[in-house]
């Protein structure tokens, strides 16, 4: 009887630690969206969109490989067994920018979670730059995007550094598929530019030219960065 118990309470340690150890893992994978608007001298981003199966699954990873004009994504998130007491069935969505660095002009085709039943295709054009600098364009520090419901308005919010920049003007692309690309261009019109933090609000009317029910905007920001969040484009 003491043999049986001492196997039984082994056989418990082990679980136990299979549960509290977490291993990488593949996760579904939705939408690959390839914002239009990149040159030659941008960091050029994609953005997955993808859910984690349950509450065991978290923290969303991404590795990219490229080879010539090919992009390999594998994203992964960390996977607890599902006998661990905190991973109720709950699906988790969730939005992950993919950064690919500077590219060559020309179109590249992508790849994410190859090889598995979650794999998905993808592409992405990188057009060639007008100049040598990186990223022409001085883009407003916007923090986040707020979406009206029921309206094609959404409002680009953030601070500023300075108050020698203003608002240029805000150029709304499309990738003819899925993405809107909103690039809020600002101007300088001084040249002593105190630091100095000036809160904005650009409104912003949205095109009904792409007809998926779902789309991303894509807001181009300050120092290379992007907002990315999903609007209901019915």
């Amino acid at each position: 009887m003491k043999a049986m118990h001492k196997t039984f309470m082994m056989m418990l340690i082990g679980l136990c630690a299979s549960a509290g150890t977490p291993v990488e893992k593949l996760v579904p994978v939705n939408n690959i969206f390839s914002p239009e608007g990149f040159d030659s001298n941008d960091n050029v981003e994609v953005i997955i969109e993808g859910q984690l199966p349950n509450l065991c699954h978290r923290s969303p990873m991404k590795k990219v490989v490229i080879t010539d004009k090919t992009v390999d994504i594998k994203i992964t998130a960390l996977h607890y067994h599902d006998s661990n007491p905190y991973c109720p069935e709950m699906v988790v969505p969730f939005l992950e920018k993919v950064d690919l660095g500077i590219l060559d002009k020309g179109n590249y085709d992508i790849t994410v979670n190859g090889k598995s039943v979650y794999k998905k295709k993808g592409e992405i054009k990188v057009n060639e730059s007008i100049s040598d600098a990186v990223d022409e364009s001085v883009y407003a520090r916007v923090e986040y995007v707020e979406k009206s419901v029921g309206t094609r308005m959404v409002k680009l919010k953030g601070y500023n550094p300075s108050d020698c920049f203003v608002l240029d003007k805000v150029e709304v692309l499309n990738n003819d598929k899925d993405v809107y690309s909103i690039l809020p261009r600002m101007k300088q019109i001084s040249e002593f530019c105190p630091m100095k933090m000036i809160p904005f609000e650009y409104e912003v009317e949205l095109p009904n030219t792409l007809k998926k029910d779902k789309v991303l905007l894509h807001v181009r920001a300050m120092d290379g960065k992007s907002i990315n969040t999903i609007f209901s484009n019915k």
